[in-house]
């Protein structure tokens, strides 16, 4: 196989309606189950998310903070999204403010 004549491929360039990581909006639903015991639910308002993958950024960085037993997104592509966090204990803002600096460019919304 001649290496100089191999094809590349070139990944998709965002999209203004579509998020850096894929350009493609999705509205789906993530959500993951560490431990069934809940003792705290967080409803928390959270903007910036455009897709799947940005909802399961952010699941990730949330499920990583202490306590944190279940998080659930409710994406809303390019708006607010819903995000639900069981937790052992109350999370404090900084801590999620955090998490989802981490996870990317998305911001939580007081409401």
């Amino acid at each position: 196989m001649d290496i100089a004549n191999t094809a590349s491929t070139q990944l998709p360039m965002a999209q203004a309606d579509g998020c850096a990581c894929c350009a493609a909006p999705d509205s789906s639903t993530t959500s993951t189950t560490v431990q069934e015991d809940t003792m705290n639910s967080q409803t928390l308002a959270v903007a910036g998310m455009t897709c799947g993958h940005c909802a399961s950024a952010v699941s990730t960085e949330l499920q990583s903070l202490p306590g944190v037993t279940d998080v659930t997104v409710d994406l809303v592509a390019g708006g607010t999204s819903t995000v639900r966090v069981a937790s052992q204990t109350p999370l404090a803002q900084a801590d999620i403010a955090a998490a989802l600096d981490e996870a990317g460019d998305y911001q939580l919304v007081n409401s």
